[in-house]
């Protein structure tokens, strides 16, 4: 337990800080502040858990963990302007700033481990293909809901939303982005789904265990 509280330490306030540190000179501020929201929100989550005692597993953590960085990452430059992807474009001839097809991937392959979660463990699916499946619906169902987000966002905004969307002139960017999501989210279930829910089990005996002590 006391390493579980020092690695939960370590991670929200490196997270924290870096949230502050890359919001004191943005590339552009108003897309900083589009974009970051969902850290908050994820800070929040976790610091509300912690109050109340509820574990995650270890899997689910080192991906919220990543997860904010990479989106911090692009908030602060905004994504077609992140450096990560110009080094791409240039080792590998792109023809664009690819760096938001790496975080909507990221979109897909992350969340789906707090989907898992939070499905395995109220017993809200029984059977494992189910439950898959369902999780995959919901990283598609996310994807769908940020890109009308992004789409509600330039209705609103105009010519100012353009950094916040990332689009590059692609006139297919939204499908893009909804198609790394899906594979993501799928590549996330073949790799980790076996290794998340044992880690869950263990978790869940854990638990179980110290509520009898």
């Amino acid at each position: 337990m006391k390493t579980s509280n020092l690695l939960w330490n370590l991670s929200f306030w490196t997270v924290l800080l870096v949230l502050v540190a890359s919001g004191i000179c943005p590339y552009d501020r108003a897309t900083w502040f589009m974009e970051v929201p969902w850290i908050f929100v994820g800070l929040g989550f976790v610091a509300y858990l912690h109050m109340r005692n509820i574990r995650i597993s270890m899997l689910l953590g080192i991906a919220l963990f990543i997860h904010a960085l990479i989106l911090i990452y692009g908030g602060y430059y905004t994504y077609e302007k992140v450096p990560l992807g110009f080094w791409m474009q240039d080792i590998f001839g792109f023809t664009r700033n690819h760096y938001d097809r790496i975080g909507h991937f990221a979109q897909g392959f992350f969340p789906v481990l707090l989907y898992r979660e939070v499905l395995y463990r109220n017993k809200a699916v029984n059977d494992s293909y189910w439950l898959e499946l369902i999780v995959f619906a919901f990283a598609m169902a996310f994807t769908c809901i940020f890109e009308l987000i992004e789409f509600t966002a330039a209705k609103l905004l105009g010519g100012d939303a353009n950094l916040y969307l990332g689009s590059q002139g692609d006139i297919w960017d939204a499908q893009w982005d909804m198609s790394f999501c899906g594979l993501g989210a799928i590549v996330s279930i073949i790799l980790l789904g076996t290794l998340h829910k044992r880690q869950l089990t263990v978790l869940e005996s854990e638990m179980n265990v110290e509520g009898r002590l």
